[in-house]
């Protein structure tokens, strides 16, 4: 994986920890802790990010993840969009392989499916796959690796696992990446898969409650199932479960941990702001 990554993920973590501690972190602290030049490391982190570091520190505020929910318009019509056509997939570098419902009604038996341990921008991830695709993303930071391995095998119990990651890795790098073709190999009930395809359909950049999602599917009143199935994603960051919020624009629970809940959506915010600003500069 791109050595960028890593540097991101270094970048990101002192960035969170200074938004927890209410602190300001110059530029020329971020990258002397990184052992960079200011003028390195702010090309890098724009490049990346799409906005300066200074800027990103803005979206880890819970102020913006609150003003996110006021902007339904978009979010609203491509829930419709997504769940009409669920062949296709609102992050189009996505392929949906739907599992064998035999084999996940049976834990997995006769399956076998590959891990690995890989970096992310956004921490340490486990992964698992089958030869259909990915069918299972964990990050670490909350779990540890050994819980976020132990989280992916008990949803397939009886499936034979083998410690593979070159199996996986061109997949796992097209994911953090956006490019490429990412397969997943997903497995669960109809309600869930509703929900998961609901939740793919949220755009990058936007939010939605567990109230949107219960409209978006066609049953209002199921927003505790809803939050449960929510809570069953084996995908993270691919299917966007870190896209859903409270009512009351609060962050919510995050399987996968809060730190890493609110670094994606504050990236996914600053990637959208920052290509929606570059028609207008290019034409300044």
């Amino acid at each position: 994986m791109d050595s960028t990554f890593a540097l991101m993920q270094e970048a990101m973590a002192l960035l969170d920890a200074a938004q927890a501690r209410r602190d300001t972190l110059s530029l020329e602290e971020l990258a002397g802790a990184l052992g960079l030049s200011p003028s390195h490391f702010q090309r890098t982190f724009s490049r990346w990010v799409g906005v300066s570091p200074k800027r990103y520190l803005q979206y880890l505020q819970l102020d913006h993840a609150k003003a996110l929910l006021k902007d339904h318009s978009v979010l609203d019509t491509t829930l419709a969009l997504g769940l009409s056509s669920p062949s296709r997939l609102h992050d189009l570098f996505l392929r949906w392989e739907a599992m064998a419902p035999g084999a996940a009604a049976q834990g997995g038996a006769g399956l076998t499916i590959a891990w690995g341990t890989f970096e992310s921008p956004f921490g340490p991830v486990v992964a698992a796959g089958t030869s259909q695709g990915l069918c299972g993303l964990a990050f670490t930071a909350e779990l540890g690796e050994q819980g976020a391995r132990f989280d992916l095998k008990r949803r397939w119990p009886e499936a034979t696992w083998e410690e593979r990651p070159e199996a996986l890795r061109s997949w796992v790098d097209n994911a953090f990446a956006r490019r490429g073709a990412v397969p997943l190999a997903v497995a669960g009930g109809p309600f869930d898969l509703k929900v998961w395809q609901a939740l793919i359909a949220i755009p990058e950049g936007a939010v939605a409650t567990y109230s949107h999602i219960a409209e978006a599917i066609g049953n209002p009143k199921a927003v505790r199932a809803v939050g449960s199935a929510v809570g069953r994603n084996p995908l993270a960051w691919l299917i966007p479960c870190h896209r859903v919020l409270r009512r009351d624009g609060a962050l919510g629970g995050y399987h996968w941990g809060l730190p890493v809940k609110r670094g994606l959506l504050a990236w996914e915010s600053a990637r959208r702001d920052s290509a929606a600003a570059a028609p207008s500069e290019a034409m300044a």
